[in-house]
């Protein structure tokens, strides 16, 4: 296949990795009446399940009994197992209790905090524009926080999780696939234990369920795992750049269904904030932008 045949399934693959996130929310609706914990047991099993049968279709067991046998990266992929659970549980939270428009705005963050992340942790140097765009961001929530006195936890506690998460992933040698089983498969005793033990609604019982409400209930597995492999596959064809203008389909999509379809307020205090991380979005797309012309031109002369 030719390289510009590989660019536009890679584009395809991105644009429906970001796209499936952004319309999540909605299967989220559909369960709502399920504490979002439950929810989240859910998500963990069901994932765990179909990782599992894909690890053995690509025939990849090996790869991943070799990370269970380095007792290092297996306790980083602990701490990314709990960061990862962490954000799932949230961001079902928020959703099902008409907070969507605050995920929407973390995983607008999300970029720009990454960014920050990769000066901090990376010793990566930002550029005019970037350091533009992380001011910008960071002066909307704090006119939030002084002028209306309320911070947009959900918000940045859903990008700071995950931001976190890719930075630590970022920096360690496992692949997509193997990482995110590992990571289910330690989620796993404490969401069957929390199944067992704690769990209380109509729908802990499957064997009384419709078989629409396990439907919907194992469709969980694959509201977060499809994404994920549209994501890497994106990923392999497209550069990281490019990708990068495809992350803004997800929020934008939560953005709409909050305010059009569940009619979530749009509050003064969301719209100074909104407005300030939209341009600060702006910036950061056109240093994006000329950063992959820059580098193109230079593959040219060379």
């Amino acid at each position: 296949m030719s390289l510009t045949k590989q660019q536009k399934l890679g584009g395809i693959f991105a644009a429906t990795a970001y796209s499936l996130w952004g319309i999540a929310p909605i299967y989220f609706k559909q369960i709502a009446t399920i504490p979002a914990i439950e929810i989240l047991v859910h998500r963990i099993i069901w994932s765990f399940v179909l990782l599992f049968l894909i690890l053995i279709v690509l025939k990849q067991g090996g790869r991943v009994i070799q990370i269970m046998r380095q007792p290092k990266t297996l306790s980083i992929l602990l701490l990314c197992s709990v960061l990862l659970g962490a954000n799932w549980g949230l961001f079902i939270w928020a959703v099902n209790s008409n907070h969507m428009l605050d995920a929407s705005l973390g995983y607008y963050i999300n970029p720009l905090l990454n960014v920050l992340l990769g000066m901090v942790f990376l010793a990566e140097k930002l550029r005019k524009l970037q350091w533009a765009a992380v001011i910008l961001a960071g002066v909307g929530v704090a006119i939030q926080l002084i002028t209306f006195g309320s911070l947009p936890w959900i918000a940045l506690c859903l990008a700071g999780s995950f931001a976190i998460y890719g930075l630590i992933r970022k920096k360690l040698a496992v692949d997509a696939i193997s990482g995110l089983f590992i990571e289910s498969l330690l989620l796993l005793p404490l969401a069957l234990f929390y199944w067992w033990q704690y769990a209380d609604s109509y729908a802990v019982n499957l064997f009384n369920n419709s078989w629409q409400l396990n439907g919907w209930l194992i469709a969980a597995g694959i509201v977060t795992t499809v994404p994920l492999l549209c994501f890497i596959a994106g990923a392999q064809r497209l550069q990281l750049s490019t990708m990068g203008f495809f992350q803004y389909i997800g929020p934008s999509l939560m953005f709409v269904f909050g305010v059009w379809l569940y009619h979530e307020p749009f509050a003064a205090e969301r719209l100074f904030t909104f407005g300030l991380i939209w341009i600060a979005l702006l910036l950061y797309t056109v240093d994006a932008w000329q950063q992959s012309r820059q580098r193109k031109r230079l593959r040219n002369i060379v």
